[in-house]
């Protein structure tokens, strides 16, 4: 079967289920799946969902969702348009198609701006607060940016294309169709490829100075860029163009830096001089010999590793201060990663490149140690068998976009088939979702409802400071718990919507806050949610569920009546005022609530005796690696760390002891502080030309 085809039925059998095990239509599931492989894009920073398709003045006006406040997007309006095809053939569009659904987007944001318009729209609708949006919003807004999402596939490629201006403001065409979604999830890499090129595109080619000899593993360049330049390559693509990571601590900590900005607009000749400039990557480059030496035509899938407020900065220049951005310069280096070494290089020099600011709090890339270990433990850790089945399965975590389907693919039918039996798609889980539900359980419901990449820019740098402080505490136990939030999550997500008192719209908000009100209200009561019973069943009992939705209810209530001055209703949701209101309402469970909790000591002490289990399992891992690579490695290790003297008498002599082996067999403990040495000798540059290549780690993943 063609790979599109396949990929396609695929995509309707899942937007299917989904939609019949949740109460909601297939329209608003295959909006919620799609919109979020966007916002894991950086194409939108958030998507609240609207269905909105009407007349107005004699046209059609239509809104299926909107990318959130421009204000808190660097002024970009996002508006969506998204259809869905349920038939066995993939459906095509064309120009004219694509151009038709644009020209209702358009409709909308135009009627919007008009008072009679407003006025006749639903109060509390999620079409009345798009338009509050995007009235209230205008004099901030600099780019609108037209999505329409479709499982159709169409016959151009269209991304970040101008197509005119509506009152002085440009606007962009987005396309996002099967054959793009298709590649953006089968190929392994952490975004879609951005092609720049700079000498037709942008201006001029830029001048480079080789800054690597041949032969060696990777090509790198010195490179001057001026601002104007700059700011309009972030301009077509904004987020898209900052290595994930980056992208993740701009939402977290704001995009533009008071002191960038002062510079730009007061000593913009100085600006080469006092900025630190930027580190980028890109897959290949096309360079040209002129007279006045190398020049850079063009790149691709550039991303900015390190820099990202300098050039968040420079695109707001262009309001505040256009006329000094022409005498703006900045510095950057360029290294170029082949696209399939990417995944493991570039997060390495994006961690090193940052290594001297406070993104290094967060360290979050897809292979922290945090990440890996996760990932570990979901494939290894056996779920037992839910209520009515015999089988125990795995939850499959998602470390690296791509991960699940290329597993899948290598496998014969009949591996594939054991395959989705151990690993089934309903619990698999990304990143964004293990933030969201993370957060939601730290009773931060506010946060969880400005969007999946700011959400996980917090979570980022919350987990990544406890990890600076101690790693312990996220052990197998934690990992448990973890799944068992995730069932609870998605019980909800299902169940909500088939509520009689349920809105018709906000699940995502309500998901998230009738969590956290929970949580708060078993803390009032000093005990915890026993999520250990959760992953025993491996499903939400009876006490527990009715306790869910009698919080999801009052979470209601709340949220659909936002405070006095606030007239939308998504953006209400996302304020910590909405959070406060919910956390002092008073809710009677009834006693039946106290079944599904447990007293914090007792959830200490089954995490202390999970915690002693998983040392034993460690310890003789490690005893195993060890013993694999015998006592000659382990003396050469000794050998070198003495003539560097880097290890201690006692950790001198732990090596000693690993290396009488096989006359005496070293201890657990001892085996798993060799370890721990050697991984810190390979970060000092410790290589070992004969050690055996399973156990080798690659060099080149270390240079920096």
């Amino acid at each position: 079967m063609d790979e599109l085809v396949e990929f396609n039925n695929s995509l309707i059998e899942e937007v299917a289920a989904e939609a019949s095990a949740s109460g909601i239509s297939q329209a608003d599931a295959f909006f919620e799946r799609m919109a979020n492989l966007l916002e894991a894009e950086g194409e939108i920073a958030t998507a609240d969902r609207v269905t909105f398709l009407a007349s107005s003045q004699g046209k059609t006006v239509r809104l299926d969702g909107i990318g959130g406040d421009p204000r808190e997007s660097e002024g970009i309006l996002s508006v969506i348009v998204s259809d869905f095809y349920d038939g066995d053939a993939a459906h095509k569009i064309n120009a004219s198609d694509a151009k038709k659904a644009f020209g209702h987007l358009i409709n909308f944001v135009a009627a919007a701006r008009r008072a009679a318009f407003r006025e006749d729209l639903i109060e509390g609708s999620a079409e009345a607060g798009a338009a509050s949006v995007i009235t209230s919003a205008w004099s901030s807004i600099t780019k609108i940016k037209l999505i329409l999402m479709t499982n159709a596939t169409y016959s151009a490629r269209t991304d970040a294309v101008l197509a005119g201006k509506i009152d002085g403001i440009p606007v962009t065409y987005n396309v996002w169709d099967l054959t793009r979604f298709h590649r953006y999830e089968t190929s392994g890499h952490a975004r879609e490829k951005i092609i720049v090129n700079f000498r037709d595109d942008f201006g001029a080619s830029i001048p480079a100075l080789a800054a690597s000899s041949s032969g060696e593993h990777l090509d790198s360049y010195l490179v001057v860029i001026s601002g104007h330049q700059l700011a309009e390559i972030y301009d077509k693509w904004g987020a898209r163009l900052l290595e994930s990571n980056v992208r993740s601590f701009l939402q977290a900590r704001g995009a533009v830096n008071r002191g960038i900005r002062d510079t730009i607009k007061d000593e913009p000749a100085m600006f080469f001089s006092y900025n630190n400039g930027l580190s980028a990557t890109a897959d290949s480059v096309e360079v040209e010999k002129t007279s006045d030496g190398l020049r850079i035509v063009s790149a691709t899938n550039l991303q900015v590793v390190n820099g990202g407020q300098t050039t968040a900065s420079l695109h707001a220049a262009r309001k505040t201060s256009p006329q000094t951005l022409e005498q703006v310069h900045v510095q950057m280096k360029l290294t170029v990663v082949p696209s399939d070494a990417s995944e493991e290089i570039v997060p390495f020099i994006s961690k090193y490149a940052n290594s001297q600011n406070k993104v290094s709090a967060a360290d979050f890339f897809s292979n922290h140690p945090f990440h890996m270990r996760m990932e570990e433990y979901s494939r290894r850790v056996l779920a037992p068998a839910a209520e009515g089945t015999n089988r125990e399965t795995k939850w499959f975590y998602e470390r690296a976009r791509g991960q699940y389907l290329v597993e899948r693919a290598k496998k014969s039918q009949a591996e594939r088939r054991r395959f989705d039996l151990e690993n089934p798609k309903p619990q698999y889980f990304v990143k964004t979702d293990l933030a969201k539900v993370e957060m939601s359980f730290r009773m931060r419901p506010d946060t969880v409802s400005k969007g999946a990449q700011k959400n996980f820019g917090e979570f980022a740098q919350m987990i990544g400071a406890e990890w600076n402080r101690s790693d312990k505490k996220f052990d197998e136990t934690w990992y448990r718990r973890l799944v068992s939030k995730l069932i609870i999550f998605r019980y909800l997500e299902k169940t909500i919507p088939k509520q009689p008192w349920y809105p018709g719209g906000y699940r995502a908000n309500i998901v998230t806050y009738s969590i956290s009100k929970l949580v708060s209200d078993a803390d009032e009561r000093d005990h915890v949610i026993d999520l250990d019973a959760v992953w025993r069943r491996q499903s939400v009992s009876r006490d527990l569920g009715d306790a869910l939705l009698i919080a999801a209810e009052a979470a209601v209530e709340v949220i659909t009546h936002p405070e006095a001055g606030v007239n939308n209703i998504t953006e209400w949701g996302k304020k910590q005022a909405c959070w406060a209101t919910l956390q002092r309402a008073e809710i009677d469970y009834g006693p039946e609530f106290m079944n599904c909790l447990v007293e914090p000591e007792q959830a200490r002490a089954v995490q202390r005796d999970g915690r002693r289990e998983e040392a034993v399992i460690s310890g003789i891992e490690a005893q195993t690696s060890v013993i694999e690579a015998g006592g000659e490695f382990w003396n050469r290790l000794r050998e070198w760390g003495g003539g560097k003297r880097i290890f201690s008498p006692k950790e001198d002599g732990i090596l000693k002891a690993c290396g009488l082996f096989p006359s005496k067999l070293p201890s657990e403990k001892q085996s798993v502080i060799a370890l721990d040495l050697l991984e810190r000798a390979r970060e000092e540059g410790y290589v070992d030309e004969y050690e055996s290549p399973r156990i080798r780690i690659s060099s080149l993943s270390r240079q920096h």
